[in-house]
C-alpha cells in the first residue's frame, strides 16, 4: 500500500501542498490549525466532508487541572490531582512525562478551543449521568467519584461538553472547522486516500488518492446526502448504513478519478481507528466483534494499514472500549449488579465502559441490575427528567422491556434465568454491611449505596447482547506508535518513517488503555496540534534546504 519513487525527483503532482492531512475529524482539524499558524499551507482530505468521529460524538473535552470553566462553576480541581487519576485509567498507554504534560496543559488546551471558536459552558451537573440534558455542560464524565480512584484523587467534575444542544460533537468540530477554514486551510472533500508516496530513501511524500472531486454536481450533492446518512443516524442503524455504503460505492465506482497530492513537510494520518473494519476486529480484537461500531464508515484502518506497510510499529491493538453505561436514571447506581450465577459483577458508580469491559472479559456478556420497589419507582421518575432523547429510548428499553420482575428475589432470578440463590446471597451481603455500617462488598461509596428490600424485585438484563434500542457502542483505542514529542510515526525497528504523522485514534494515545468520555477527543486535540507544529517546522526545515541547494 505505498509507491515508491525511484529517486529523488519529484513527482508530477496534481497539487501541492506542505503539509496534508489525511482524515478531517478531531485530530485533523487541530492539526490543520496548529500547521497553518506556523505559516505551513495546508491542505487536508476526507472520505467524506469531515467531522470523523468527533462529529458525531457528545462534543466532550476531557479537561481539568483549574480550567476556566471549573473556575466559573465552583470547581477546585489541579493538575496533581487530574494526573492522580488519569495514572490508574491511563496505565502504560503513554509515559509518565507525556500524561504530566497533557494534564498541566489541560487549562491551555480548553483556552485554545475556546479561542479557536469552541463555545463552552460553566453549568454544573448536580447529579451522575453519562451524558447530562441540556441543562448542564460540565460533569463527572469518568470513574473519578468511583470507588478505589476517589481514594487516589480528589473527585473532580472534567468533563466539558461543548456548548449545543443534543450530542454536541457537531458543535464542537464545525467551530474548529470554520476557525481553519478562516486561516485558509483547504480541504478536499470525497477523497479517499489509497497509498502512501515516498522517496528512495523512505521518505513520504505524499499520496495517491481517488476523488469525487470532478463528478457532477448533482452527485457531488448526492454523495455528500448520502454520506450524513451513513455517518448519522447510521452509526446506530448499521443496516441503514449497509444501503448507503452500498449507494456510495456505486457512485465511486463510476465518477472517482484519481489523484496525486505532495506534501513538502508531511502527511499527518488522523484517519481514527479501525472499528468499521470487521476483518481488523477479527484480528486484533476478536471478543468485541459483536457491538456496535462507534465512528463512520470511514473509522476503517486504512491509515493504519498504510503506515504498516512501510514498517510502521503499532500496539494496543486489542484495546477496545465497550459501552455499558447504565445511567441515566442515577439511582441504578444503587442496584446490585450480578452475573448468571447470581455473583457481585463490582461497583455500579464506575464508568460506563469499565462495566462493559468487565461484563465482555469476565462474564461472557452478561449482567443483570437487581433493585426493589422503590428504586424502580425513582428511576422512572428520573428518566423523564435527566435524560437527551436517545438516553430516554434506551432508558425506556431497560426498564421496560428488558426487565423480569418477583415478589421475593429467587423468583425474579428464575425468571431472568440465573442462579436465585446466588442472588439472594449476593442481595443479603449488600443489606447487611449497609445495615452494619461497614464498607459496600464491591467498594461502592456510600453515597450510591441504598438498600434492597421492597418487594417486587427487579432484575434489568444489561446484557451486552446486540439491540438496536440498547445498543452496546465499541471503539478501538490502539494504533501506530508514534514518538511522544513529535508525533511521528514510529517503526518497528525503533527508527520514524520520515514525512509520516500520526494522530487521534489512528495512534497509540492517552486513552489506549482505558477510555472515559471526552478523554478520545482531548487526546485527539493533544496529539493533533502536536503533529500539526511538528510537519510545519519539518516544512520549514525542507524549504532551507531547498533554498541552500
Amino acid at each position: 500500500m505505498a509507491t515508491t519513487q525511484g529517486s529523488d525527483t519529484a513527482p508530477e503532482w496534481d497539487l501541492t501542498t506542505d503539509v496534508l492531512i489525511v482524515g478531517y475529524g478531531g485530530a485533523g482539524v487541530a492539526a490543520a490549525i496548529e500547521a497553518r499558524e506556523a505559516g505551513a499551507r495546508v491542505l487536508a482530505v476526507d472520505r467524506f466532508a469531515g467531522g470523523g468521529a468527533t462529529a458525531i460524538s457528545g462534543g466532550i473535552v476531557y479537561a481539568g487541572g483549574g480550567t476556566a470553566v471549573q473556575r466559573l462553576a465552583g470547581v477546585s480541581d489541579d493538575a496533581e490531582q487530574m494526573y492522580n487519576y488519569l495514572a490508574l485509567e491511563v496505565g502504560d498507554a503513554v509515559s509518565e512525562q507525556v500524561l504530566r504534560r497533557f494534564c498541566a496543559e489541560s487549562p491551555a488546551m480548553i483556552e485554545w478551543l475556546a479561542g479557536h471558536g469552541v463555545p463552552f459552558h460553566a453549568s454544573l451537573c448536580p447529579y451522575k449521568t453519562s451524558y447530562p440534558n441540556n441543562d448542564y455542560f460540565l460533569y463527572y464524565s469518568g470513574s473519578e467519584a468511583a470507588g478505589g480512584f476517589r481514594d487516589a484523587a480528589v473527585p473532580a467534575p472534567r468533563g466539558h461538553r461543548a456548548h449545543g444542544k443534543g450530542m454536541s460533537g457537531q458543535t464542537l468540530f464545525d467551530s474548529l472547522a470554520a476557525t481553519a477554514a478562516g486561516l485558509g486551510v483547504d480541504l478536499l472533500a470525497y477523497t479517499r486516500v489509497t497509498d502512501l508516496v515516498t522517496d528512495a530513501s523512505g521518505r513520504v511524500m505524499g499520496v495517491e488518492a481517488e476523488t469525487m472531486r470532478q463528478a457532477p454536481r448533482w452527485a457531488q450533492k448526492l454523495y455528500a446526502r448520502l454520506a450524513r446518512i451513513s455517518d448519522k443516524p447510521g452509526v446506530y442503524q448499521q443496516d441503514l448504513r449497509r444501503i448507503m455504503q452500498r449507494r456510495l460505492r456505486a457512485l465511486e465506482a463510476k465518477y472517482l478519478t484519481p489523484i496525486r497530492i505532495g506534501a513538502a513537510g508531511g502527511v499527518v494520518i488522523t484517519t481514527g481507528g479501525f472499528i468499521a473494519n470487521r476483518e481488523m476486529v477479527r484480528r486484533y480484537a476478536p471478543d468485541y466483534r459483536h457491538g456496535l461500531p462507534l465512528g463512520t464508515a470511514a473509522c476503517d484502518g486504512s491509515g493504519i494499514e498504510m503506515a504498516q506497510s512501510l514498517g510502521a510499529a503499532t500496539d494496543k491493538m486489542g484495546e477496545v472500549s465497550v459501552w455499558r453505561f447504565i445511567t441515566p436514571p442515577t439511582t441504578l447506581l444503587s442496584s446490585v449488579s450480578v452475573n448468571r450465577a447470581g455473583e457481585r459483577i463490582g461497583d455500579e458508580s464506575r464508568y460506563g465502559a469499565a462495566m462493559g469491559r468487565e461484563l465482555v472479559a469476565e462474564h461472557g456478556g452478561h449482567g443483570w441490575l437487581v433493585l426493589d420497589a422503590d428504586q424502580m419507582a425513582q428511576a422512572r421518575k428520573e428518566a423523564r427528567t435527566q435524560t437527551v432523547w436517545f438516553q430516554w429510548l434506551q432508558g425506556e428499553t431497560l426498564l421496560r422491556t428488558r426487565a423480569t420482575s418477583g415478589q421475593t428475589v429467587e423468583e425474579a432470578a428464575a425468571k431472568a434465568g440465573i442462579d436465585p440463590a446466588g442472588v439472594r446471597a449476593t442481595v443479603d451481603a449488600h443489606n447487611a454491611a449497609l445495615a452494619a455500617g461497614r464498607p459496600d462488598p464491591a467498594g461502592k461509596p456510600a453515597e450510591f449505596v441504598r438498600p434492597v428490600r421492597t418487594a417486587p424485585f427487579t432484575l434489568l438484563d444489561v446484557s451486552t447482547a446486540p439491540a438496536m434500542t440498547f445498543p452496546t457502542p465499541m471503539l478501538t483505542l490502539g494504533g501506530l506508535v508514534v514518538d511522544e514529542e513529535t508525533g511521528a510515526v514510529r517503526t518497528t525497528g525503533g527508527g520514524t518513517v520520515p514525512g509520516l504523522y500520526a494522530a487521534g485514534r489512528a495512534a497509540v494515545g492517552i486513552c489506549s488503555n482505558s477510555y472515559v468520555s471526552g478523554l478520545s477527543v482531548a487526546d485527539a486535540i493533544f496529539s493533533g496540534r502536536r503533529a500539526g507544529v511538528a510537519a510545519a517546522a519539518a516544512q520549514t526545515v525542507a524549504a532551507a534546504q531547498t533554498t541552500d541547494r
